[in-house]
């Protein structure tokens, strides 16, 4: 006889009266013990014990073989029944047990938020602590940008778990936290880059930036905006901007393809575009620039002297900065450009 599965719950010892012992011949029961005498080898099914384990109720010995098991085992040896919901079904018939009634439909499941999601995203956000005086201020300043401190926008966490393709295991590292977040203010992802142990630039690995959450038509609302805005790319470009022109309002919006798809909000003027000297920054601008024009919105485009608002800056520092880009902004937001 094959060793039992598992003990069914529905066949309580309670209820062993209403087993098939008719179909043993000349059993009785004795004591803790109910024998059944088949083909002269003696059966004995314990009607008392623990629950589990050796000397279980509802578990048999065979005092002829040494076989042993419960007593779904011997339905299956009378029966002949072996696959074990036709087992249990056949242990109700005996037992005058109704067949379970099958819920209307699927239980719902409960959804998991994965990584990458708003949810994670807002998680990871929460989780993180202000800019001022961690690593993450350490590395705007080695950038050149001292105004990032105070932004709700950046945040830091000193252990963000890290992966690079190919890797199978995550390493928590420090890392500059971003939100991105829709018209109403909503968070929808965050953006992560790694830095290096003393914050001193980015991390010594492959993948040293990566968003999630929902990132389409969002950006990174450096500062708040009014009837002007000034858009990029990049996080440290931007700041860039910020740092020589305090008084403009600027986004990020993290990748030349998001930058031309960024929704832009209601109130909107006046639009300056910040690209980078690249041909994926140049589509950008002019895709966003059309879009711009259809709601009547004045575009601007605004060129680095170098790769990006941020090499400017770094060569030339802010005041040079500065000059450069009043060459470009129109004369009604030239006041802003004021320190």
């Amino acid at each position: 006889m094959k060793p039992s599965v598992k003990p069914a719950a529905h066949l309580r010892v309670e209820r062993l009266p209403k087993m098939p012992w008719n179909e043993c011949p000349r059993s009785r029961g004795i004591g803790a013990h109910l024998p059944w005498n088949a083909h002269g080898r003696s059966l004995f099914v314990r009607l008392t014990g623990p629950t589990s384990g050796p000397g279980a109720a509802g578990k048999f010995t065979d005092g002829a073989t040494g076989e042993h098991g419960d007593l779904l085992d011997i339905i299956r040896e009378r029966t002949g029944i072996f696959r074990f919901p036709d087992l249990l079904a056949e242990a109700r018939v005996h037992l005058g047990r109704p067949a379970p009634v099958p819920p209307d439909g699927p239980a719902p499941r409960r959804s998991k938020s994965h990584g990458g999601t708003p949810e994670a995203a807002a998680r990871l956000f929460a989780a993180s602590m202000p800019v001022a005086g961690t690593l993450a201020e350490t590395y705007l300043r080695s950038r050149g940008i001292t105004l990032g401190g105070n932004m709700s926008a950046l945040r830091f966490h000193p252990k963000c778990w890290h992966r690079d393709e190919g890797q199978t295991k995550s390493i928590p590292r420090p890392a500059l936290i971003a939100a991105v977040t829709d018209g109403a203010g909503a968070l929808q992802g965050v953006h992560r880059t790694w830095l290096a142990p003393d914050g001193r630039g980015k991390a010594a690995v492959e993948t040293q930036r990566r968003a999630m959450g929902h990132l389409l038509g969002n950006a990174v609302r450096l500062t708040p905006c009014d009837d002007i805005l000034v858009i990029g790319e990049g996080i440290e470009t931007m700041l860039s901007v910020r740092e020589a022109a305090p008084g403009l309002p600027v986004w990020a919006a993290l990748s030349s393809g998001h930058l031309g798809a960024v929704l832009l909000p209601e109130g909107l003027r006046r639009l300056y575009i910040a690209i980078d000297r690249d041909p994926a920054g140049q589509r950008a601008a002019e895709r966003l620039s059309a879009r711009a024009a259809e709601v009547g919105i004045a575009a601007h485009v605004l060129e680095p002297r170098l790769g990006d608002f941020n090499d400017d800056l770094r060569a030339d520092g802010p005041a040079v900065l500065r000059q450069h880009l009043a060459k470009q902004i129109g004369p009604e937001d030239q006041l802003r450009l004021e320190i």
